[in-house]
């Protein structure tokens, strides 16, 4: 399970060069990695500890095909366990791999903001952050300062209302949680997010309802699909293969 295709609907692959994380919000108390190491303990001998996989940090250079990656489904980059000078190097395999885009998700935006300015942030890496509730909205702030390609917020998943300030932000994916013990999300949530994004001209994608099941009440919002992108995603693409082909 170090990387695989995914049915995760906003990206193609994902790539785990460290596994394992522990929990620091409300957004944690269901983490379907966490659960995935317990379902699957002979692939995970560590558990859900914070684990570095040197080893995996070849994979993206031998996939051909040109892919949306999601960078550590399994952790989070910026756990305060991951040295910088590992993050260096998984930064290196990106920016050494154009034809990708890699797309980093954190909730530990303070270590985010404190190592930004030392990495090199490459055309190719979309940075976000979760923002679960009202009361993280703090990452958004700190993501704003961050030089990525594409910022971006993960509310997912959403659990309550959420009044954002989208400056300097391109991307809002929303979701409901799913599973055993699932917290419902409400209607009006999603649809004031909906709102806002359009407002602000910002992409949004929501992912789905959630429920005991991720998929039993489906992906419409007011009989609509909402699956946007940012634009920088077929700009980069047609920007990848000009370069290629040259």
């Amino acid at each position: 399970m170090s990387s695989a295709n995914t049915g995760i609907e906003w990206t193609d692959k994902t790539w785990n060069p460290t596994t394992g994380c522990d929990k620091v919000s409300p957004g944690c108390a269901h983490c379907y990695a966490e659960a995935i190491t317990r379902r699957f303990p002979n692939h995970f001998p560590q558990g859900f500890d914070l684990t570095l996989h040197p080893d995996r940090l070849d994979q993206p250079r031998r996939w051909r095909k040109p892919s949306r990656i999601f960078v550590n489904s399994m952790s989070d980059l910026f756990h305060k366990d991951v040295p910088l000078d590992f993050l260096r190097q998984v930064f290196a395999v990106m920016g050494e791999t154009p034809q990708h885009i890699y797309q980093i998700l954190t909730k530990r935006e303070q270590r985010l903001q404190e190592l930004a300015p030392l990495l090199p942030w490459h055309p190719n890496i979309w940075m976000g952050v979760s923002v679960e509730s009202q009361a993280y909205v703090c990452r958004v702030e700190a993501l704003r300062s961050v030089p990525a390609q594409v910022r971006f917020l993960s509310c997912e998943p959403l659990l309550g209302p959420l009044k954002l300030d989208l400056a300097g932000i391109h991307w809002v994916i929303v979701g409901g949680e799913s599973g055993v013990g699932f917290r419902p999300m409400e209607p009006e949530w999603v649809e004031s997010l909906q709102e806002q994004t359009q407002s602000a001209g910002v992409a949004f994608f929501f992912k789905q309802w959630g429920g005991r099941h991720s998929k039993a009440k489906g992906a419409l919002l007011n009989g609509q699909l909402y699956q946007e992108m940012p634009s920088s995603w077929n700009f980069n693409t047609s920007q990848v293969f000009e370069s290629r082909a040259a």
